[in-house]
């Protein structure tokens, strides 16, 4: 048996992280070492396990981190060194990436490996602009074609420009941004109507997506007006007509939007999802981690006597899967809140518990502290009541003063700490500095003084960017800190949030 690692040859697709194949993320969760390309979306290093070594090697036109042959070599020393390598291309390893030539010295190295397809910008990206690559009235053929070649060395290309002058179907060129004006005058020249429709496609599938159309012989000049930068597909054909009917991905509502989310990286993932579906570009820059308590004997005593507390109050996602983490780990499961009644704060908390098989007995209006005192104020009955209130090490007191002052015995015990991170920061700052963010996110008050304690006050003063708050307690901590509410949830939860940016953007 080879003592070799294998090395998988991954097809990121086109942009979009969406568009990863299943098989694709399951490589990159199992890997050793993650190389990756220039055009691989940032989503999916978070994606190989925390110790797997990640390798940047991507390569821009004029701007290369390693030459092809050192990227190979990389390839081949790490696999030898015994570990399972994803090589992470852009689109298809085999569509004008390179593959093909890491396969054959993989091949030649005796190291064995696997090729996982990508979806391929040529067909991905018009998509998204609302442009079939075939159609039965319009196209039945259609051609990738490298736009990288330099068309003017007369005998030397090795394109059949006579061929596609006459093609009938849909070209896709690549990397054909600086040779657009070489393109279109070679299908001319070989016959081509000079009014053909045609596109040009930046950064297709993504939030920074931007088409321009015109007929050959008039798309260079305005993509030289409009300083049209790469990566970029050329799309030529008569399917283009198409776009202005089914032009869908540039018409959602966030496009075009840039907008940060604060939450923790295991959390955000539900808003950035939400965002990014509405059109946003969402840049994550968590500013809390949630970690075990210091000093965890308080919530594992607190778990032992549960059968001796009346009340068990949850407020937070995190409380529930802290406290079910620490029953969990003492030996106990949902029955051991057989007697005990449960509140939540609001329907995501809710939602966590049921998923925990316990039904929260009581779920006030109002998704903030101060509602569940009102609740059991109007239930009454917890006159020398135990009540158990796990949360976090920064919640504020107003709730178990409160329930005290109405006779209750609290325990308020610490089930997680929420901690400072500043894995996101670089980004983050970088658009904030070019004044290219549209919206920051806040979800809790937490969110805000972290975000203002790594980011910096100064750097956010006279920006275009607004703010959006899930709720009146977040929204006084921003107050305090000098700056104004934009939007805030009329219902205090992620999708809440969403809908207040949406509105917010309409404005």
């Amino acid at each position: 048996m080879s003592k070799h690692g294998k090395v998988y040859l991954v097809g990121a697709g086109p942009g979009d992280p969406g568009l990863i194949t299943v098989r694709g993320r399951q490589c990159i969760e199992q890997a050793d070492v993650l190389i990756y390309d220039y055009l691989a979306a940032e989503t999916f290093l978070h994606y190989a396990p925390p110790d797997a070594q990640r390798i940047y090697v991507g390569k821009k036109a004029g701007q290369h981190t390693l030459q092809q042959e050192k990227i190979n070599q990389l390839i081949v020393a790490k696999a030898q060194q015994g570990k399972n390598v994803v090589r992470l291309k852009g689109g298809d390893p085999f569509v004008f990436g390179r593959g093909g030539e890491e396969a054959q010295e993989l091949a030649q190295a005796d190291i064995e490996f696997e090729i996982v397809p990508g979806v391929t910008a040529g067909v991905a990206a018009p998509a998204y602009a609302g442009i079939p690559v075939t159609h039965r009235d319009y196209a039945s053929d259609f051609a990738l074609i490298t736009g990288h070649e330099d068309a003017s060395r007369t005998g030397e290309t090795q394109i059949d420009w006579e061929a596609l002058g006459r093609w009938k179907g849909t070209l896709a060129f690549y990397m054909g941004v600086k040779n657009l004006p070489l393109i279109c005058a070679n299908l001319q020249k070989h016959g081509m109507a000079s009014d053909t429709p045609a596109a040009l496609i930046g950064w297709g599938t993504t939030p920074r997506q931007r088409t321009l159309t015109a007929a050959i012989a008039t798309l260079p000049d305005l993509a030289e007006q409009q300083n049209f930068q790469p990566p970029a597909i050329i799309l030529i054909g008569h399917v283009v007509k198409l776009r202005d009917q089914l032009n869908w991905f540039e018409n959602r509502p966030l496009f075009g939007r840039r907008i940060i989310v604060t939450r923790s990286r295991v959390q955000a993932s539900e808003l950035t999802e939400k965002l990014t579906r509405l059109g946003a570009e969402v840049i994550e820059c968590p500013t809390i981690r949630i970690e075990p308590p210091e000093d965890v004997a308080p919530l594992q005593q607190a778990i032992e006597d549960l059968p001796k507390y009346d009340w068990l109050i949850l407020t937070s996602v995190n409380g529930v899967e802290a406290f079910f983490n620490q029953l969990i780990a003492a030996g106990y499961d949902a029955r051991r809140l057989a007697n005990i009644k449960v509140c939540t704060i609001g329907p995501a908390t809710a939602q966590k518990m049921k998923d925990y098989g316990i039904r929260p007995d009581l779920v006030p209006e109002r998704y903030v502290s101060e509602s569940v005192l009102d609740a059991f104020k109007k239930g009454g009955k917890v006159l020398k009541k135990r009540i158990l209130l796990a949360r976090s090490d920064i919640s504020r007191k107003d709730l178990p003063v409160g329930l005290s002052e109405m006779g209750a015995e609290v325990d308020d015990v610490v089930s997680y700490r929420t901690v400072r991170d500043e894995s996101g920061k670089d980004q983050a700052v970088r658009a904030i500095e070019a004044d290219e963010v549209d919206w920051v996110t806040f979800t809790s008050s937490s969110t805000v003084r972290n975000f203002l304690g790594i980011i910096g006050l100064e750097k956010l003063t006279g920006k275009k960017l607004k703010i959006a708050s899930i709720g009146p307690i977040t929204s006084d901590t921003i107050e305090k800190a000098g700056f104004r509410v934009d939007v805030e949830a009329e219902e205090y939860t992620i999708d809440g949030l969403v809908e207040g940016i949406l509105r917010g953007s309409k404005k």
